[in-house]
């Protein structure tokens, strides 16, 4: 009923908060529909960062009622220090060294039994002689993924907490 008028300017509140996948694409579309082709400025709250990224053109983060951080969802994201790498190592004895390899291009190398995971600027650009340097020194993956930041990668950056912390 609050959107017959064609308002130019919408609240919403959790406004997805419980629906199923389809209920939910459906208004996102349509809140999508009410800013892009009615002109209307929505002002969304959302734990939902997806659904944050998918439809703000920008987004304000607040913590314990202090705004933290505030720029489009793009610049956000290029804030996080780069993207994740997870290589998966095939024999546990050369988890060391596919660590101390992938330490050279990245940051806050991590290993998790056979996983090795660290931040990597340009990902992309890198991978490439990561992987080159790997197959040299004699290293299998079973797998790589590399995963571009997201929202809640911010969350987690600008709060130091994830969503779920108390």
């Amino acid at each position: 009923m609050g959107l017959i008028h064609e308002p130019s300017l919408v609240f919403l509140d959790e406004p997805t908060t419980g629906l199923d996948p389809q209920a939910r694409a459906n208004l996102w579309t349509h809140i999508a529909d009410l800013r892009d082709r009615r002109g209307a400025t929505v002002l969304l709250t959302t734990h939902y960062l997806d659904e944050a990224d998918h439809l703000s053109d920008r987004i304000v983060v607040i913590d314990h009622g202090k705004i933290v951080a505030s720029d489009t969802p793009d610049n956000l994201k290029a804030q996080v220090s780069g993207d994740l790498v997870d290589l998966e190592v095939a024999d546990a004895a050369h988890v060391a060294t596919a660590a101390e390899r992938l330490g050279t291009v990245a940051s806050d190398v991590e290993v998790d039994v056979q996983h090795v995971r660290g931040r990597v600027q340009r990902a992309g650009v890198v991978i490439p002689g990561l992987l080159r340097d790997l197959d040299q020194a004699g290293i299998t993956l079973t797998s790589i993924e590399v995963r571009r930041p997201t929202l809640d990668d911010v969350f987690l950056t600008v709060t130091g907490r994830s969503l779920r912390d108390g």
